[in-house]
């Protein structure tokens, strides 16, 4: 990174997690001039940005290759690790968590918080995914294009195109109508 695009992602930075990310939320009064500074302030932070991307109030997103697609949004709250991608049309309820990192805890003989970190291992959601409020995404997830990730899921596993997914551990109890898959497959590993 030289030094002009340096200063330019440390000013957007500021601007947006000293005031854009305060602002009112999009659906509130004035909400598309808020949503238009937010995305002003946000789109050279991503490693590549679409058109149309809402990012919400309160968002937070770690710096590294964040990648995010047209008509795609970031929800209210959220939190986005480094190193995700998310496809076009992909909306995002409040408060989801995108985790691309871990602790390390495989030694006992270390205290848990002395071990640092796993390498990081991407997030990947495809197109068209509606991930619900409170979902929580784990390192190494692939989301597939036309799936539904039901309220406070908690995604450990990859999700295939068109799946329905709740709970925690979540799993999937049904595809979308024209999925690629057999309704009665719900025992997806």
């Amino acid at each position: 990174m030289d030094v002009l695009s340096s200063a330019n992602y440390f000013l957007h930075s500021l601007l947006f997690y000293r005031l854009a990310r305060y602002l009112p939320a999009s659906t509130a009064r004035g909400g598309a001039l808020w949503r238009r500074i937010r995305y002003w302030t946000c789109r050279p932070l991503f490693a590549d940005c679409g058109q149309n991307v809402n990012v919400e109030r309160g968002a937070f997103f770690e710096r590294g290759a964040i990648s995010i697609g047209s008509n795609s949004g970031i929800g209210i709250n959220a939190a986005v690790g480094r190193g995700t991608q998310i496809g076009s049309n992909v909306m995002m309820g409040p408060e989801v968590l995108i985790f691309t990192r871990n602790h390390c805890t495989s030694r006992v003989d270390v205290p848990m918080i002395q071990q640092g970190y796993r390498p990081v291992a991407p997030v990947s959601i495809g197109d068209d995914v509606w991930i619900g409020a409170r979902v929580i995404i784990l390192p190494g997830v692939t989301v597939g294009s036309g799936s539904v990730l039901g309220a406070g899921a908690v995604i450990s596993r990859s999700v295939p195109p068109g799946a329905v997914v709740v709970g925690n551990p979540g799993r999937v109890v049904r595809y979308r109508e024209g999925s690629s898959h057999v309704a009665q497959n719900t025992n997806h590993k």
